[in-house]
């Protein structure tokens, strides 16, 4: 073994090419304590190493590297889950082998997948769960194309059996929307319409939806936590101007509602609330599991209303390793393990243990929100009522040296991660600085922020010039 490790060594010790071991921004170098007798001593960045290593060296390697990440417990910009407990680590590493496409290999994983989305409709009142239908997805964001293309693809069937045209389909949603939709938009040619959001309207609530709403509409999305500021949008009064809209045109105009975030806090927060499958123009819900679902990184959720509202045209049957399944999704071959980890969250927490967590998070939010408020910098945009997530801007004041990008920096030297960014269309001169509140932000973790905080902005106060302006950029992106 030895010899064998000594001829897949070069006599250099190093994998790079000469250039590249010349120049360190081309390489990677390894620690001379980790480094073992005529192992490689720097391995190339852009290119594959034409020898291996052995793989405590390789690990060290790439674990040095991401050391450099921030530390997930300061970063309040992701809405995006960062921990759960050995338990769920432990069945992580389990099922990290399972194809989640595969469902004749899988079928346990499949039955488990076909539990969850029918726990979710249940969870968002569908009125006939064992007729509803569902999936699964990489992220809330491929759940949210399925639900275009099905409102697309009802709309463009409707238009043919009517003898009209289908060559003009526009989505109408809030200027505030994720990006996710704009790409939608894009990839599948579809015009978006954006309702301008205003300091009177702070969200898209139903105002002026006449103006946008046409034949060609497919449909109308309703955001359930605005990725901006955390806000909901109303739903049932978007449903409301809808019904007018209906009376004087005869558009029958549905409703995707985007729930990334909101479609796991919405029932255990303020289960009252009507904008799930209780408004009869919602068709379809999309959700994001590793969000307020509370599983790793890589599961979004889709559920329609019925069988109904799922064009069939979008439902493949194909044979793949030894049976035939159906699929409705943009991907083919993709993680079976956050599945099972979601269907573990269930159980272990129930639904009161998920209300619980959301209301910790949702009181840290609303404490985080007051404290802020209360500073004489700031003026509170919203105060985390909703998702625990809010914002703020700040104060004019004559003679102030900084602004909330020179705010983000200093927290980011004391290592949290609170993006300041302008916001949508119409309101880009107003700048506002924002906080999600996930699991395992205490109240601890909110008293040591809000120390930070405020000795950032003494500090800042007491400039005597502004700072330079190469640090006024937002590095944030929806």
């Amino acid at each position: 073994m030895s010899d064998m490790h000594s001829n897949t060594t070069i006599d250099a010790g190093c994998r790079c090419s000469a250039e590249e071991a010349a120049n360190p921004a081309d390489s990677v170098e390894i620690n001379p304590i980790f480094a073992r007798p005529k192992e490689a001593k720097a391995f190339p960045k852009n290119r594959i190493p034409q020898t291996g290593s052995l793989p405590e060296t390789a690990y060290q390697v790439v674990h040095d590297d991401a050391m450099l990440d921030g530390n997930a417990r300061l970063n309040l910009a992701t809405f995006v889950g960062t921990w759960m407990d050995d338990y769920a680590n432990r069945l992580y590493m389990e099922a990290a082998d399972k194809n989640m496409i595969d469902k004749d290999e899988y079928p346990k994983t499949a039955e488990i997948e076909t539990r969850c989305w029918h726990m979710l409709s249940d969870l968002w009142n569908d009125p006939d769960t064992d007729h509803a239908i569902g999936t699964s997805t990489i992220g809330s964001s491929e759940a949210c194309m399925l639900g275009g293309l099905a409102l697309k693809r009802r709309w463009v069937k409707a238009r043919k059996a009517a003898g009209l045209p289908t060559d003009k389909p526009n989505l109408v949603m809030s200027s505030a929307v994720q990006v996710c939709w704009e790409k939608f938009c894009n990839y599948f040619d579809v015009e978006p319409r954006f309702v301008p959001i205003s300091e009177e309207h702070k969200v898209m609530d139903g105002h002026d939806l006449d103006k946008y709403v046409d034949e060609n509409t497919i449909g109308v999305v309703a955001i359930m936590g605005v990725t901006y500021t955390g806000m909901y949008e109303p739903v049932q009064r978007i449903s409301e101007a809808l019904d007018r809209i209906q009376e004087r045109t005869g558009l029958d105009v549905h409703i995707h509602v985007d729930a990334a975030s909101g479609g796991m806090i919405a029932p255990f927060i303020q289960p009252d609330l009507a904008w799930d499958f209780r408004v009869k123009r919602v068709v379809s819900i999309s959700t994001s599991g590793h969000k307020y679902g509370l599983v790793y990184p890589g599961l979004g959720w889709v559920v329609w209303r019925s069988t109904a509202d799922l064009p069939d045209s979008l439902v493949f049957k194909v044979s793949y390793l030894g049976g035939e399944m159906p699929t409705f999704a943009l991907n083919f071959s993709r993680p079976g393990a956050q599945v099972l980890l979601q269907y573990y969250m269930f159980l272990r927490l129930g639904f009161e243990g998920y209300r619980r967590v959301q209301q910790a998070s949702h009181d840290v939010a609303k404490y985080l929100s007051s404290q802020i408020g209360a500073m004489d910098d700031f003026t509170l945009w919203n105060d985390g009522s909703d998702i625990p997530v809010f914002a703020w801007m700040l104060k004019d004041k004559p003679g102030r040296k900084w602004n909330l990008y020179d705010l983000q920096d200093r927290l980011r030297m004391k290592g949290w991660l609170v993006p300041a960014y302008p916001m949508p269309v119409d309101l880009t001169d107003v700048t506002v600085q924002r906080i999600v509140v996930r699991n395992g932000f205490s109240h601890d973790l909110a008293e040591s922020f809000l120390k930070d905080l405020k000795a950032c902005v003494k500090y800042l106060d007491g400039l005597q010039a502004p700072m330079p302006s190469e640090a006024r950029a937002s590095v944030f992106h929806h």
